[in-house]
């Protein structure tokens, strides 16, 4: 089985000086409910179709299972998305032995900022750098799921 284990994190300072690539991500939903999800997702000029489980408790460890696909099929896949769309820029920011990726949310996600780092195991120590904010890691406000539903701008945080 493949799992992807990743702690999330709100970003309270400035990253880009230190980030190496970027990219422009457009993600929708084909379903989602109950922690599971079917996602597609088009990064730059390439098409993904992603499919997450339930996590445990903590939001650290979940299921996913992701194919490259078709540009064209992605395009024509987004069109029977659930209404709403994920928009961000992905930056890779190494640290370390590791590379966060942060997310600059764009549209109804404005003005959010969230960085993930995946780790190889659970209780996987990790350098944190000063630009790195709250840990979020298992508050699902902050999945793309919801956020697509409950946009940041309608938090009145």
């Amino acid at each position: 089985m493949h799992f992807e284990i990743e702690r999330k994190f709100r970003v309270k300072g400035d990253f880009r000086p230190f980030a190496t690539s970027s990219s422009h991500i457009q993600q929708g939903y084909i379903a989602s409910g109950n922690g599971r999800t079917v996602r597609v997702r088009i990064r730059d000029d390439k098409g993904y179709l992603t499919i997450k489980g339930p996590g445990g408790s903590d939001g650290l460890k979940r299921y996913e299972f992701e194919k490259e696909i078709p540009l064209a099929d992605a395009q024509d896949l987004m069109l029977i998305c659930e209404p709403g769309v994920i928009d961000k820029v992905r930056y890779l920011v190494p640290v370390g032995q590791h590379t966060f990726e942060v997310d600059v949310f764009a549209g109804d996600n404005e003005g959010l900022i969230m960085a993930e780092v995946e780790l190889g195991a659970e209780n996987e120590s990790f350098e944190r750098p000063d630009w790195l904010g709250e840990e979020v890691t298992g508050d699902r406000r902050f999945y793309n799921s919801h956020m697509r539903q409950y946009p940041y701008k309608m938090w009145g945080e």
